[in-house]
């Protein structure tokens, strides 16, 4: 099986591909990125060499890039997103290009070729807030932020795309990830990398909102798990049931960092801040998946990791440095 990744030099997508490759021998990865600032060649270093793995630069906005990247493959998997809801909000208009636009060509491009299958993957952001209970597959779409009102038109689109054209479309949406390589961005490997310098953690509000972790090796094993199992035209909820505030979590990363609460800074919320997430998985769960990571020892692997890593997320976070590693990857890397 030949895939087709989009996004794939990104946090998720990186840990994806390398899952693949280890577990399927036979199979072969396209890598389609456009190597934004969240794009990172480093994070897939270790398989450049791999004869089953190849590399294509490009926009999933441009159809003739993803047509010549599509050439060959059975299936498409789409991680390639704006994800940052704070970015959304400063810049909504380039969400809803990427995420929107971008996934349509891709459906235009994978109905022309026959796909056989072409996973998209969501988020639980599309639902919304939730006081009590979960969300099922079947619940209403919610969306509260430009990012999470993208990604859910991506969903739709997807899906209109198997009821229209009958093109094998399955959707996943999934809790919030964490894990090695995600950009220090997001509120884990952000507060991480600030705690190891020192810095304050900026915490939003009172820390009340709740979010439920899930480890990125168990999502990619969720997602490998319905692009072989999963149903056309269905969605899969993925999640690990590990309930936290955002409060609790900042004091748990402070205590496993050694770090002292005083790092700790309140700071003005978010505009249309989610309260609570969370998300019902017995549909994944009927097709055998089940979290294997405790959250507490995930969480600390996390923590490890970027102890370990400190260059790479340093250069990350030095905006100087970082603009210089992106001018000099400005020519592409393809092989």
């Amino acid at each position: 099986m030949r895939i087709m990744v989009t996004g794939g030099a990104g946090f998720i997508g990186s840990n994806f591909i390398r899952h693949i490759l280890k577990k399927y021998p036979d199979y072969e990865v396209v890598n389609m990125d456009k190597l934004t600032y969240c794009g990172n060649p480093e994070n897939l270093k270790d398989v450049e060499g791999d004869p089953r793995y190849r590399f294509v630069r490009g926009d999933i906005k441009d159809r003739e890039s993803v047509a010549r990247a599509m050439d060959g493959c059975d299936v498409v998997v789409n991680f390639a997103a704006e994800s940052h809801v704070d970015r959304s909000i400063k810049n909504p208009n380039h969400f809803v290009k990427t995420n929107v636009h971008g996934t349509m060509t891709l459906l235009r491009t994978a109905k022309d070729k026959a796909i056989s299958t072409f996973l998209q993957i969501g988020t639980d952001e599309v639902y919304g807030s939730i006081d009590s209970g979960s969300f099922t597959e079947k619940s209403v779409l919610n969306p509260r932020s430009p990012y999470s009102a993208s990604k859910a038109g991506a969903d739709l689109l997807s899906l209109s795309f198997y009821a229209t054209y009958k093109l094998p479309v399955v959707v996943t949406r999934s809790s919030n990830n964490f894990g090695p390589y995600q950009y220090p961005e997001k509120i884990i490997p952000l507060f991480i990398t600030n705690a190891l310098e020192n810095k304050k953690l900026p915490v939003y509000a009172d820390g009340m909102n709740v979010r439920d972790w899930l480890y990125v090796l168990d999502n990619c094993e969720a997602i490998d798990v319905v692009l072989h199992k999963g149903s056309p035209g269905e969605i899969y909820n993925v999640s690990s049931g590990n309930e936290i505030t955002n409060i609790e979590l900042t004091r748990r990363i402070l205590e496993y960092t050694g770090k002292d609460e005083g790092l700790i800074r309140f700071v003005k919320d978010r505009p249309g801040h989610d309260k609570r997430y969370a998300l019902d998985c017995d549909r994944i769960k009927a097709l055998g998946w089940r979290p294997r990571h405790d959250f507490e020892t995930a969480l600390k692997d996390t923590i490890k990791w970027y102890r370990e890593n400190e260059s790479w997320w340093k250069r990350l976070k030095r905006p100087r440095e970082s603009a210089r590693a992106t001018q000099a990857r400005s020519t592409g890397y393809v092989k």
